[in-house]
């Protein structure tokens, strides 16, 4: 992947998760969540290729590299990501039989699904939401955009992601003795190995957050994969700087220390270190934490600034580089889900901006140990081993329950 896109998305992460955050700062706990830029980031780009004016302006400075440009790096994007060991990524157009599409816009489309609205609900509804459960393996069933006469056309994206943990954990019923899930029955996971450097503490903006890095699989052919990070800071720590501290460390911007460099005690956030007696030379690392099954949905206009579509969504006649029929943006929406279990990880997210005409509206051995504990809410992000991207990110407050 072309390291300039990779770190443009990475920092629309942050941005993400740091505006995500903010909505709690006035003492309401965060709520759990799950999004994707990676799915975000081609889509403004392909609107940014169509766009003049304000909204190109807008939208060239979310994306972070030339609008002129924005297309074929959209289209490298996604090609790479699809090649990404475990993950499927798609693209979608939709449009009115109608509507007129400038050639040369349409020619640099990634390669994906072409079809047409017919402008009958119920028909356009059922194919936008076949495509989407197809292209996501049924995680996401319904795609996140309005059908209907009024719509003129639909640009999404798909991701898709399914790994197989390198060590398996095992499942165990945990009750937290305090904290938010105290008396609580969860569904816990458990694995011990010989990888403390698995295991890292970076400071952030709200102080030290532990870091464990699970291991997807190995590829074919040994292939690179797919990472997931399990992301635990104080208690009381904002979720935000939680996550930006993690992709910060994730990304190579931040420093941290592994379990082997830190001296025995309380290390970081859950993570204690000792020195043991052992009948074997390879040092000791012993994870607990939680299984989790999180969805979420998402109004991109909600917070258009972030995303560059403020004018986009304002009033029409902003792509005159998609077609001659001034165009606003009407929707702009994100489903995602992720759910960490015993065996593995899976992730998937379609987003969605449907188009129309008119004004839109906005919405003896002695060896290191370390143990590791995750008994609070926590934040995750799921990052491509080879070029640092961050595909997922999200933050757990209600984990699995397990049921009998």
């Amino acid at each position: 992947m072309d390291n300039s896109t990779v770190e443009a998305v990475n920092r629309l992460t942050a941005r993400w998760a740091a505006q995500w955050s903010a909505r709690s700062e006035d003492g309401a706990a965060a709520e759990g969540t799950v999004f994707t830029a990676a799915g975000v980031w081609p889509l403004l780009a392909l609107l940014a290729d169509g766009a003049a004016g304000p909204a190109r302006t807008e939208l060239r400075e979310t994306l972070g590299i030339p609008a002129d440009t924005a297309a074929e790096a959209a289209r490298a994007l996604l090609t790479a990501l699809d090649g990404v060991r475990g993950l499927r990524a798609a693209t979608g157009l939709w449009a009115r039989r109608d509507l007129p599409l400038e050639a040369a816009w349409s020619a640099r489309l990634p390669a994906g699904t072409r079809a047409t609205l017919s402008g009958d609900e119920d028909t356009d509804r059922k194919a936008l939401d076949a495509w989407a459960t197809e292209h996501t393996g049924g995680l996401v069933e319904r795609m996140p955009v309005e059908a209907g006469p009024h719509i003129q056309l639909v640009l999404a994206s798909a991701l898709a992601l399914n790994l197989t943990w390198e060590q398996p954990f095992s499942e165990r019923q945990v009750r937290p003795a305090h904290g938010p899930w105290s008396g609580r029955d969860l569904r816990g996971l458990a694995v011990t190995h010989a990888f403390p450097e698995r295991l890292r503490v970076a400071r952030g903006p709200s102080g030290p957050v532990t870091l464990l890095r699970v291991p997807g699989g190995p590829g074919a052919h040994g292939a690179l994969g797919v990472d997931v990070h399990l992301l635990l800071g104080e208690s009381g720590a904002a979720p935000g700087d939680v996550l930006t501290t993690g992709i910060a460390e994730v990304t190579g911007a931040l420093a941290a220390s592994t379990a082997r460099e830190l001296p025995d005690g309380a290390a970081g956030p859950g993570l204690s270190l000792s020195t043991v007696d052992s009948t074997s030379p390879d040092p000791v690392a012993r994870i607990a934490t939680v299984a989790f099954d999180i969805r979420a949905e998402h109004d991109l206009l909600l917070h258009s600034e972030l995303f560059g579509l403020t004018s986009a969504a304002a009033r029409p006649g902003h792509f005159p580089g998609m077609s001659a029929v001034p165009l606003a943006v009407g929707s702009a929406r994100q489903s995602a889900v992720a759910r960490f279990h015993a065996e593995g990880f899976e992730a998937a997210a379609v987003t969605a901006v449907g188009m129309f005409r008119g004004a839109a509206r906005v919405r003896s051995y002695r060896v290191r140990q370390a143990e590791f504990e995750v008994d609070r809410p926590f934040g995750f992000l799921a990052v491509d081993r080879r070029s640092g991207l961050v595909l997922f990110a999200g933050w757990i407050t209600d984990p699995d329950i397990l049921t009998r």
